[in-house]
């Protein structure tokens, strides 16, 4: 699917929206990441606490989702955008990029959860065809 220009304004639209509440959004996304499919809790075995309230999960997963606001900013050369980042989940920490979707299914629930009254359709629709744009741009070194 691609991502047209339409798709582009309905995301940046609504990561306005998410604004501030991204670090929460991420955090809970990783949590359940975590919780739900067990194989991604190897990269962070060195954490004895996997839950959503722990301060490691939280800060790592407003992380993760402040690279995907940032994304937001790099839409149209997301390849370029997300290089430097690709090259660090691929080369040195050596992430499945399997992982990358997901904690994109994550941030679906989290999102639809979250903006119950806002995330219809449309907006999924978009925002998935952006989350996996970003995913596949992070997993362009792996090739």
């Amino acid at each position: 699917m691609s991502l047209n220009s339409k798709d582009k304004e309905i995301v940046k639209i609504f990561f306005t929206k998410i604004g501030a509440r991204g670090g929460d959004i991420g955090a809970e996304a990783l949590a359940r990441t975590l919780m739900v499919y067990p194989q991604t809790k190897t990269y962070f075995s060195h954490w004895s606490d996997l839950s959503m309230t722990s301060p490691h999960v939280r800060k790592h997963g407003g992380v993760i989702f402040n690279g995907v606001m940032d994304a937001v900013s790099k839409m149209s050369d997301l390849k370029a955008g997300l290089l430097n980042l690709s090259e660090l989940h691929a080369f040195m920490l050596r992430v499945d990029p399997a992982n990358f979707r997901l904690f994109i299914n994550n941030v679906h629930i989290v999102l639809a959860i979250t903006f119950a009254a806002d995330y219809n359709p449309e907006i999924h629709v978009s925002v998935d065809k952006f989350l996996n744009r970003v995913a596949l741009a992070l997993s362009e070194k792996y090739r």
